[in-house]
């Protein structure tokens, strides 16, 4: 009998919670979404506030242990050479990788889209991400062997009557190993948004006496910045905090942020300095996210 009552009152349960996400609807939606969100936050916001906490801490200089008092010279003795110029150096050479990724996408992007048989289209996207399932190292030590003094490269250049080009190990080659890794990243997203463009405009444009440059330039491309944001937005995130391809084809001069937080974390056993550091790309980060969506970055993504 006890058990039967048992299976009632669960069965009254039900109704009432069935009645009252019917009642309001946002409870319902809270409930599918309530473990997601504790996981997330659990996960991702509780490790950033982890890291903001230690930042603020600092390591004993005799016995290297983690000093928990609080304190900014952290973010104090950011401000003190070299690190300015190390910022600095992130920022253009993640800038810069984005533009020549979006300066490449697009025209790639294009001939995709509007010019590509559907046999060469399949061909060249998978062509395009084939790179993606080729561990990062091997990409990465690729290029190592390609920009050597004796390398592919130079092979090509003097075989063609061309002096050689040293850029291996200086912030040129950084740049073209970034650039080759994260172009797939702004591909996909600029395809993705060339692909929702109605043929129709283009051809309305045509008809009304519009150029092809003149319609690129008043209709294609205006539809197409959200996805270029989109790209750009891992363009340029994931290059402050890669610290591989900088130790592998960077030189001396050659430190991004990613560098000096995995050698104080590793090396100089300066968690918190560290963590500080860290702190930087995410503000920078934020901000960025800010602006791409008002570009409309978020829709493409």
């Amino acid at each position: 009998m006890s058990k039967q009552m048992a299976l009632e009152k669960r069965g009254r349960q039900a109704a009432f919670l069935s009645r009252l996400a019917w009642r309001k609807p946002w409870l319902r939606g809270f409930g599918q979404i309530s473990l997601p969100v504790a996981a997330f936050l659990v996960v991702y916001v509780a490790a950033l506030v982890a890291l903001l906490v230690q930042s603020f801490w600092t390591t004993d200089s005799f016995t290297g242990k983690i000093v928990h008092d609080w304190s900014l010279d952290n973010f104090r003795a950011l401000r003190v050479t070299p690190y300015p110029r190390i910022v600095g150096r992130t920022l253009g050479i993640a800038a810069a990788v984005t533009v020549t990724c979006a300066l490449l996408a697009l025209p790639y992007a294009y001939f995709l889209v509007r010019v590509a048989s559907r046999r060469l289209r399949l061909a060249l996207l998978v062509a395009t991400v084939l790179p993606l399932w080729v561990s990062y190292l091997v990409r990465v030590y690729s290029w190592r062997l390609i920009l050597n003094p004796d390398g592919a490269l130079n092979w090509v250049l003097n075989g063609l009557g061309l002096p050689d080009q040293n850029i291996a190990y200086t912030n040129w080659a950084m740049w073209l190993v970034f650039t080759y890794i994260w172009f797939p990243f702004m591909v996909l997203p600029v395809y993705a948004a060339l692909e929702r463009v109605p043929g129709s405009l283009l051809e309305a444009s045509g008809d009304l006496g519009a150029h092809g440059w003149t319609t690129f330039r008043r209709i294609t491309l205006p539809l197409v910045v959200p996805g270029l944001a989109a790209g750009s937005i891992f363009t340029f995130s994931l290059t402050p905090g890669d610290y591989i391809a900088p130790s592998l084809v960077g030189g001396p001069g050659s430190q991004l942020i990613g560098n000096v937080v995995f050698d104080n974390i590793g090396l100089a056993n300066n968690a918190p300095f560290a963590a500080a550091f860290a702190c930087v790309p995410l503000a920078i980060m934020a901000v960025y996210l800010v602006v791409m969506k008002r570009l409309g970055a978020f829709e493409s993504l």
